[in-house]
């Protein structure tokens, strides 16, 4: 008698953990489309950044703007070169009130 009240009771804690996952499952796999379908907010790179012909990272790759991103701009940023509006890690000329996904504060 003990043991059928055993499995009866563990019969009914793997029906509602079945029951459990058949609703949560779709649920997350649902978020997890909506979330490919909202563009990234991330500050990294989707992608590494891309080399250019000088060995730093093209400023497309890194999604460089002339403008900064709220508080962040090249002026602020360690790798950022005032003397001649440049980086040290992204091609081309760069605007001290721009922005690039590889932006880091000066210490």
């Amino acid at each position: 008698m003990i043991k059928t009240d055993i499995s009866s009771r563990r019969n009914v804690l793997r029906g509602g953990l079945a029951a459990a996952c058949s609703l949560l499952i779709p649920a997350a796999l649902l978020g997890c489309n909506a979330k490919q379908s909202e563009p990234a907010a991330s500050t990294a790179p989707a992608e590494p950044a891309a080399p250019s012909t000088s060995g730093k990272a093209t400023q497309a790759s890194v999604q460089y703007q002339a403008q900064p991103k709220g508080d962040q701009k090249c002026a602020d940023c360690m790798h950022f070169n005032a003397a001649s509006n440049s980086c040290t890690v992204v091609d081309g000329s760069i605007s001290p009130d721009g922005w690039c996904s590889l932006w880091s504060r000066k210490i």
